[in-house]
């Protein structure tokens, strides 16, 4: 594949963006057990937040364990098994994390044991991430590579989106006991049955059309006027992009990891009556990246204005649809239809530069936790999860950005980046920590460090592409 290439191949796309929706499954599950585990096995909110920790250092050891072999073998080790190959490893590594399960949740529970599961099937996403971002980008012009990750994104959350309402379902169904302890062997089923998923996609992959070994992103370095250096750690955007990743996923999961700690300590809300609203700010990252994979499906302005408009909505139609199916009430819901119109709006003046949309999304991120941190009931409630929106599509924006230009060490970059997913776990832990010395509400301004950062480095990575020949805005308009 070269850069000149025009369309998007979605016969290729369609299968790897399975794999997204297992992500997003999973990740959005830990909101669920994070308070169940912590009554369940009496731990403070700091304690219940290893729930995170567990998961997202997963990601950081298996990128470590990725480069240590690479570098003995004498070889990039994705390059040589190939990249259909290594998607398989990897969901079969998840897999065996699911069966881990079935003897933790046996009897009272092991949380030990519980959180050896998730490491395990994070391990496994580690790979298939590694794989997976960098290959969505390559199937297609690059100019639309951000917001094909972004379409992916949107699969992932309709992963997000359900996985909350499937795991609250096993643990409590219909009942209206606040018991966890009596209800916690239920947390086995709903993994047992993704094993099995992990398992069958596992075979999809191999037999699918993707690549084994497939052209690295804007490999032809010359057309985009740079220079290839000695290592993926020699370009400035992928370092600052590295602590970009770190600072995002922080944000987005400590966000959602501490909402029912706070609902409940705030709001009086019962354990099994939050699982709509964490449904709702996995959902909402669900809609902005719908909103912000439109480009990818069409050249025409006109098309592209409307479906800016029908595809966000579209995206709480089914979260609503879904909540519906649940029985759960909807009436809380339908005013957040008024903060998606907020989105559409940046979205547009974002005009799909992906730095100017990661400045644009940051600013408001702050201001959403800034509301929420002052206000009390629902509003801060409906604040905290608009997080979610402009959360959306932080994630493709900072990838594209960091792996522009890196040309042969794009594959080395990748791993780099998804290494630094381990900010999921640390930063929640810091949130948490900072929920029990001082309260709840304080710990939020976590958040609004984060995206502090993440303005300051859609700023600063503009300036240094530029210096390197790279310009999204000549990129979206045709140019050079």
């Amino acid at each position: 594949m070269s850069i000149s290439q025009t369309k998007t191949n979605w016969g290729q796309f369609i299968p790897l963006a399975s794999v997204f929706f297992f992500w997003g499954f999973v990740a959005a599950s830990n909101d669920i057990l994070i308070p169940v585990f912590k009554k369940t096995f009496t731990l403070e909110q700091w304690q219940s937040q290893l729930v995170s920790v567990a998961f997202y250092i997963a990601y950081t050891v298996g990128s470590i364990v990725y480069i240590i072999l690479s570098k003995v073998s004498g070889g990039d080790i994705i390059n040589r098994i190939g990249y259909k190959n290594s998607l398989a490893l990897g969901l079969g590594i998840s897999a065996l994390g699911t069966l881990l399960f079935y003897p933790a949740a046996n009897g009272g529970g092991s949380f030990p044991l519980m959180l050896s599961a998730l490491f395990i099937v994070a391990f496994g996403f580690s790979l298939q991430q590694t794989v997976a971002n960098p290959l969505a980008i390559a199937l297609g012009p690059i100019a639309t590579g951000s917001q094909r990750l972004t379409m992916a994104g949107g699969i992932n959350n309709l992963g997000t989106t359900i996985g909350p309402l499937i795991v609250s379902f096993a643990i409590f169904g219909s009942a209206s006991s606040e018991n966890t302890t009596m209800n916690i062997e239920s947390v086995k089923f709903p993994y047992l049955i993704l094993g099995i998923a992990f398992l069958a996609v596992a075979i999809l992959l191999k037999f699918s059309s993707l690549p084994d070994k497939p052209a690295a992103v804007v490999e032809d370095e010359v057309a985009i006027g740079t220079k290839s250096r000695a290592s993926a750690l020699n370009y400035p955007q992928l370092v600052l992009g590295m602590i970009g990743i770190f600072v995002y996923v922080g944000v987005e999961v400590s966000t959602a990891s501490n909402l029912p700690d706070y609902m409940q300590k705030e709001l009086g809300f019962a354990t099994k009556d939050i699982a709509p609203f964490i449904s709702l700010y996995w959902a909402s990252l669900m809609i902005g990246r719908w909103t912000g994979a439109v480009e990818a499906f069409t050249d025409s302005m006109s098309v592209r204005q409307l479906l800016r408009f029908i595809a966000p909505y579209l995206a709480f139609g089914v979260f609503l649809g879904v909540n519906k199916f649940m029985n759960h009430d909807l009436t809380p819901f339908y005013i957040y239809a008024a903060l998606i119109f907020v989105l559409i709006v940046a979205d547009i003046a974002s005009k799909g530069n992906p730095a100017r949309m990661l400045l644009i999304f940051s600013f408001l991120g702050i201001a959403a936790l800034g509301v929420g941190m002052v206000t009390k009931g629902m509003i801060s409630v409906y604040a905290f999860t608009s997080v979610g929106l402009f959360c959306s599509t932080l994630w493709p924006c900072i990838f594209t950005l960091a792996i522009s230009g890196l040309g042969k060490h794009t594959s080395q970059g990748s791993s780099y980046l998804i290494m630094m997913i381990m900010g999921g776990g640390l930063v929640s832990l810091l949130q948490g920590y900072l929920a029990d010395v001082f309260s709840i509400h304080f710990s939020y301004i976590v958040g609004i460090a984060c995206f502090a950062y993440l303005a300051f480095y859609a700023w600063k990575v503009s300036g240094i592409l530029q210096r390197q020949g790279i310009n999204f805005d000549h990129k979206l308009s045709g140019g050079h």
